[in-house]
């Protein structure tokens, strides 16, 4: 039988129990690394396996059957008291089923899931017509670019009152997809952003290495951002301690060498993102590292960001990156390609890439 996950409401609310009982609770819901134990469980390890897939993904039998009208599909989750969620997908994504199996394959996230949403899905490739909130007409693929889904999957989640109140770029971990379905559920997203709510709750999931990981990629401070990108394109790694993401993306992609051959035609730059470091951002705004990630509310480490001559952001990897995914984004961007098209998802199509990434 698999263990229920705890809620974050759970975790939040845990100072109110007795000491014994919050440990108790802790070994056996959320895999507490303990000497000589695997830290992670294989559902919450966040390192996926991205080559694309042979065989396709079907969606679950409990998706919504839809027309593709999103404005009916929001009324109608309204009437029956629930929010929509957009499930972007594709069929041969390794992520998706990453995300398929560890987080809707479970009982309890799918029983809260379908308590509180209706979910929907697109195919980030297809041609399918969807009709937006506002009336106007895509296919699958362009209302996916619309959205900036550059990787799959993205869960949109629109509220009870039609309104986008969170977005999730690729895969995410059960511990934080559930606690992105409470957030928006009940209404956190009103009141907080998702960083802050997130934050609260990870201290029961964070295991990894005590200090950030060396890679001879970085350069080294002071951060002044706004000369680094001036010749070349700049790529900013937001990471922090005991990260067990960080880890796997340093120990993993980030230690081949065709993958650090790609980074010579950028500046990169690696922050904690909860630190007090001193930086000038692209734009020029003399900050902290950690008002920075505030202002960008930034939810995940490691989160890397992308931007171009002029100081414009580029993309973001926001989610779990395994080598394939890592290389195309890289590629995009180590060719300029972004110069002449601007959505990385499109750029994929175009050029023939994998699906899946």
């Amino acid at each position: 039988m698999e263990p229920d996950i705890p809620t974050a409401g759970q975790i939040l609310h845990t100072s109110a129990m007795k000491p014994w009982f919050y440990l108790f609770t802790l070994i056996i819901n959320i895999n507490i690394c303990l000497p000589g134990q695997v830290c992670a469980s294989p559902s919450n390890d966040p390192a996926v396996n991205d080559q694309p897939l042979e065989e396709p993904l079907a969606l679950p039998d409990w998706f919504k059957v839809s027309f593709l009208d999103i404005q009916e599909d929001i009324t109608e989750a309204n009437k029956d008291g629930r929010g929509l969620i957009i499930y972007f997908g594709q069929e041969y994504c390794p992520y998706c089923k990453a995300h398929l199996t560890n987080n809707w394959g479970r009982k309890d996230i799918v029983a809260y899931t379908r308590a509180n949403f209706d979910v929907i899905g697109i195919n980030t490739r297809g041609d399918r017509t969807v009709t937006d909130v506002d009336g106007k007409q895509y296919t699958e693929k362009t209302f996916a670019a619309q959205y900036k889904a550059n990787f799959t999957p993205t869960v949109l989640f629109i509220d009870k009152h039609g309104k986008t109140a969170l977005k999730l770029s690729g895969y995410r971990p059960p511990y934080q997809f559930r606690a992105a379905l409470e957030y928006v559920a009940d209404v956190h997203h009103e009141k907080e952003i998702f960083r802050n709510y997130l934050a609260r709750a990870e201290g029961a999931e964070s295991y990894g290495q005590d200090a950030l990981n060396e890679n001879p990629i970085f350069s080294p401070p002071p951060y002044q951002l706004n000369k680094l990108l001036k010749a070349k394109p700049l790529v900013v790694f937001f990471e922090e301690k005991k990260c067990h993401a960080c880890d796997i993306l340093h120990a993993s992609p980030l230690s081949r060498d065709d993958i650090r051959k790609l980074f010579t035609g950028m500046n990169a730059v690696q922050l904690d993102m909860w630190s007090d470091t001193p930086v000038i951002t692209p734009a020029g705004k003399s900050t902290t590292a950690k008002a920075w990630a505030d202002e960008l509310a930034l939810d995940y480490a490691p989160t890397l960001i992308f931007y171009d001559e002029s100081g414009k952001e580029i993309i973001r990897v926001d989610s779990v990156v395994g080598f394939y995914r890592l290389r195309s984004v890289l590629r995009y961007v180590d060719t300029r390609a972004y110069r002449k098209q601007p959505s990385y998802q499109i750029w994929r199509i175009e050029n023939s890439e994998k699906p899946g990434h």
